[in-house]
């Protein structure tokens, strides 16, 4: 097929193929960078609210909880519990467009409140964390409405008031109990991990993130590849295609007897020496055809010509 195209066209057609093996392999490699960025970004993120959180927590028990001990022998108070206070900071920031994909959640194998229960997931992220010891675990996981993805940070009793209620139902208070009942979240001992800080966003948005800037950079990179396709052709015509078109009408011209045209050398490049090469030629097909029409003169002493 590139036997019938021009060398313009062959040119065009060798440069779009390269186009397009570069923007696919760039768009690959892209795609997997990206991805990675924005799986740190967002991890990024979500470190912030989950340090913003254990702030809180700290914030509740050592400041709040102080306060109002008097009080819970009465009457529980809900915001006085860590995870409590984190779990409605943490909502009232999902209000914020920028926070609205976010989910906290302080996953507990033995909680208070059920509704800080550890599910089967979460309760192998929390057996890690005790095995392996480490600070900080993230990956995806799957749901019924959806990949996400999660970081998680382990959940440790650090302070000793957290066993005022926690330790055993004997020493809890009398209204936490009548609450939420004497079967759960007693038994914690200081400085044994009993959940994971989880915070969650839809797998989506990691995503989207990355195939947005992938779209980006790649339209960049085939604008970039476009221009140079129209500037390489610009150039092959000014420079190759041109002056070969003008040394090919010459050189037809004087195939068919026309001598008096002749062959401009234009340029030092291969171009300029192809130029001077046909113009040899044409000097000596010239001396050929003199010799030819007058060969009496050809064998006479050139010195006998003056």
């Amino acid at each position: 097929m590139l036997r019938n195209l021009r060398l313009k066209q062959k040119f065009t057609v060798l440069l779009v193929v390269i186009l397009l093996i570069g923007v696919s392999l760039s768009g690959l490699t892209l795609s997997f960078v990206l991805r990675q960025n924005a799986r740190r970004e967002v991890a990024n993120t979500a470190l912030i609210l989950m340090e913003t959180m254990s702030s809180v927590r700290n914030y509740t028990n050592t400041q709040v909880n102080p306060e109002l001990k008097d009080k819970l022998t009465k009457t529980f108070l809900p915001q006085t519990i860590p995870a409590y206070s984190a779990r409605e900071v943490f909502e009232n920031l999902r209000n914020k467009r920028e926070y609205k994909d976010f989910f906290y959640k302080e996953a507990t194998l033995n909680p208070t409140n059920l509704r800080n229960k550890a599910d089967a997931f979460e309760t192998r992220i929390i057996e890690d964390f005790k095995k392996q010891q480490k600070s900080e675990l993230t990956g995806f996981r799957s749901l019924p409405g959806g990949d996400i993805f999660y970081i998680a940070r382990p959940l440790a009793v650090t302070e000793k008031s957290c066993l005022q209620c926690h330790s055993t139902v004997d020493v809890a208070p009398p209204s936490m109990i009548d609450r939420y009942g004497a079967a759960n979240g007693f038994g914690w001992k200081l400085n044994e991990i009993i959940g994971a800080q989880i915070i969650s966003v839809p797998a989506d948005r990691v995503i989207q993130k990355a195939n947005k800037s992938s779209f980006t950079v790649i339209g960049i990179v085939s604008i970039v590849f476009l221009a140079v396709i129209v500037l390489v052709n610009i150039l092959l015509n000014r420079q190759i295609i041109r002056p070969l078109k003008r040394i090919t009408r010459v050189a037809e011209e004087v195939s068919t007897g026309h001598m008096e045209v002749d062959f401009d050398q234009v340029s030092n490049d291969e171009i300029g020496h192809l130029a001077r090469a046909f113009k040899r030629m044409k000097l000596s097909l010239e001396m050929a055809m003199n010799r030819l029409r007058y060969p009496a003169n050809s064998n006479r002493n050139p010195e006998e010509s003056f």
